[in-house]
Parts: structure tokens; C-alpha cells; sequence
């Protein structure tokens, strides 16, 4: 069953797992996946975490005792959801020491109403590490304008990083950059690099989902041809600009000095047009050094009927820019696009905040004990 997922492993593809809930820490569904599938970190989002909370398993108890205590929503939004990373952490323990920190990793994001504000980004990064208090976790802040400076800051500080909602080539460069920036912060100010991680959460089928769309409207034969290619061609470019960047003379000076490259992590990754093998966006970017984040449903697939065939990335590069140019030349803007999947992931991430802080207030307000 899991010959695929050893075979990706094998080459160099972490495989982690999109989804954290309490039921699956408190199940043992957690500590199987890691002995059975392969999977060496998790990744939650706002929207997983709204998922997770609002079907209320395994949270009734910890709610009760945050209402007994008149908490504000926000606080107990923060007390939960740190709970849970803090405990899944501690299940990923062993995979963090056996990889030498490299993996076992859980990663949390910033509040998603945060995404444009630097300083606001760069103190609740420093709080959830402060919260969570464990060396295997990952913060997550958002690739916008405002976030580059945030990303810089924080890696300075020695604080691990998981840089979410990448789109664009141009963005992604911006990423690695502000990561190295912040590496030397943390070198001048006498850090130990090593100790420092980081991944570049590069989205993967939105890409193909607003493309396809605007490449259906055009109905030509030539539009049609190009479906499905977009997503792609966008992520093996990523990954050439990453071996661009890592095989810098800058890259080299911190190198020298213990530091680790910011991996590349594949993210949306499920599968959503049903047109398309729902192992496409993991059997095609198989790269070493990268990350691929899964939810579980794409994790089965992938075990079930995934082709691993060696990379796939490296030595495509010229098709993956042909494909890019195609699009431009039938009019469709990737500038345009990039941008938009942006500002529409940051939407996203905080209509499902805005969801997870209703639901969570009514639960507060019906477990709240009576006066006496």
C-alpha cells in the first residue's frame, strides 16, 4: 500500500500531511500516518482549523473551561489551536530528532486578518512561538508585500518559518531573498544557524483552476491544449529559481556558517478539476529537497496509485517556460493571475477566521455557566 509514498520519500520529497484536528492526535490517527504512510510534518491553515473546531470532537471540555473563565474568542481561538500544535508536535518529536530538525514539523499561521500588517505580522509570530514553546514548529506567515519584511524579522530572531500563499516566480525570489536577509540578521547577531528552518509554501492547483477557466473561455483548440499545464510549468520554474538561489555566493557565505536552505513545499496539492489523475500535482513535481503537503484524501491516492517514476522537475524547465509563454501569447496575463489567487487566498484564509471566531463565540456564549 504505501510503495509509492516510500518510493516519493526515497526520492527526496518530505512528505506532510494538510490537516491537523484533535480526533486525529487524540485517535492515534497521527502516530499511524507517520509509522505507516510515510508522513513526517503537518500543516494547518485557518480554514483546516475551522473545519476541525466547528465539528466540535474532542473540544467540548477545553471550551467549557475557556467560558468558565470569560475569555475573549480570540483567546480562546489561540488556547485551542496552539493545543492542538503543541500536541502534534510532541507526536512528530521523534521524526524532528531522527532528521536532525530537518522535518517533524508543525506548522501554525499567523492571524490571517494580520496579512498586510508587518509589525502586527512580526509580534504575533514572536507570541505563537512563545505559546507553542516547542523547537519543531513552523510559523506561518503570509508571501504579501507585507509579510517579506515580517519573514526577515522573524528568521532574525531565530524563529522557524513556513512562508504560505507563494504564487508567483517574482514573489517567490522576494521570498528567498527576505529569507536570506534575515539569516544574516540572525548571523550578526551571533545566532546559531543551524537551529534555524525554513519552507516556501509554493500553491500549486490554483493556479491551474483560474487558468483553466480563462483558457475555457477562449474555446480555442490551441486554449484547450494548454489546460492543466499551467500549475506545473509555474511550480518547475519555482524550482529552478530555487537552485538558481542556493547555489549563490551569498547562499554560500551563510552556508559556510551552518545555515539550511529554505526548502520549496508544494502546497494545494489536492486535485480539482476531476478531469485530471488526482495524483497529478504529486507524481509530476518530484524534486529533491522539496516538501509536498498533502491532505489526506491526495496521501491515499497517492499510496493507492501514485507514479513515482524518478524526478520530474529538473530537465524540464525550457518545455515548463514554453508553456507559460503559450498562455501569454492567447492573452491571459500571469501578472493578473498571481495576483488575484493572492489577494483571493488571504480572502479566503480570513472568511474562514472570521467563520472559525462566530462559531467559537456561540459555543463560549452556551457553555457559559450560569451566575452563583
Amino acid at each position: 500500500m504505501t510503495d509509492a509514498l516510500k518510493r516519493l520519500s526515497d526520492e527526496g520529497v518530505a512528505i506532510w500531511l494538510d490537516d491537523l484536528s484533535r480526533k486525529r492526535i487524540t485517535s492515534g490517527n497521527l502516530a499511524e500516518l507517520i509509522d505507516q504512510q510515510h508522513v513526517v510534518g503537518v500543516t494547518t491553515n485557518p480554514s483546516i482549523f475551522q473545519k476541525a473546531i466547528s465539528s466540535g470532537d474532542g473540544y467540548s471540555q477545553q471550551l467549557a473551561d475557556l467560558a468558565a473563565r470569560k475569555v475573549t474568542v480570540d483567546e480562546a481561538i489561540r488556547m485551542i489551536t496552539t493545543a492542538d500544535v503543541r500536541d502534534a508536535a510532541d507526536v512528530l518529536r521523534p521524526v524532528f530528532d531522527a532528521t536532525g530538525g530537518q522535518d517533524g514539523r508543525v506548522s501554525i499561521e499567523v492571524d490571517p486578518r494580520l496579512a498586510h500588517h508587518t509589525v502586527a505580522t512580526i509580534a504575533e509570530a514572536k507570541q505563537l512561538a512563545w505559546l507553542v514553546d516547542r523547537p519543531n514548529t513552523l510559523i506561518k506567515i503570509p508571501a504579501t508585500k507585507a509579510g517579506l519584511p515580517a519573514i526577515t524579522e522573524v528568521i532574525g530572531l531565530g524563529i522557524s518559518v513556513n512562508v504560505t500563499l507563494i504564487f508567483s516566480l517574482e514573489r517567490y525570489r522576494e521570498v528567498m531573498d527576505a529569507y536570506l536577509a534575515g539569516l544574516e540578521k540572525a548571523k550578526a547577531a551571533g545566532l546559531d544557524l543551524s537551529k534555524i528552518r525554513s519552507v516556501a509554501s509554493f500553491f500549486v492547483s490554483r493556479v491551474d483552476s483560474e487558468i483553466d477557466k480563462r483558457l475555457e473561455k477562449i474555446g480555442t483548440d490551441e486554449a484547450k491544449a494548454l489546460k492543466g499545464k499551467a500549475a506545473l510549468a509555474n511550480a518547475r520554474l519555482a524550482y529552478q529559481a530555487f537552485e538558481e538561489v542556493f547555489s549563490s555566493a551569498r547562499w554560500a557565505a551563510l552556508d559556510k556558517a551552518g545555515a539550511h536552505k529554505q526548502r520549496p513545499l508544494w502546497a494545494s496539492t489536492g486535485v480539482k478539476d476531476p478531469a485530471y489523475k488526482d495524483t497529478l500535482y504529486v507524481d509530476e513535481l518530484v524534486a529533491p529537497g522539496t516538501v509536498n503537503t498533502m491532505p489526506e484524501a491526495t496521501l491515499e491516492a497517492t499510496a493507492a496509485r501514485g507514479q513515482i517514476t524518478g524526478d520530474t522537475v529538473r530537465g524540464t524547465y525550457a518545455a515548463a517556460q514554453a508553456d507559460l509563454d503559450a498562455l501569454g501569447a492567447l492573452g491571459i496575463s500571469y501578472d493578473d493571475v498571481v495576483q488575484l489567487l493572492e489577494d483571493e487566498g488571504v480572502e479566503k484564509f480570513e472568511a474562514s477566521w472570521n467563520d472559525l471566531l462566530k462559531s467559537t463565540e456561540a459555543e463560549l456564549a452556551r457553555l457559559a455557566p450560569s451566575e452563583g
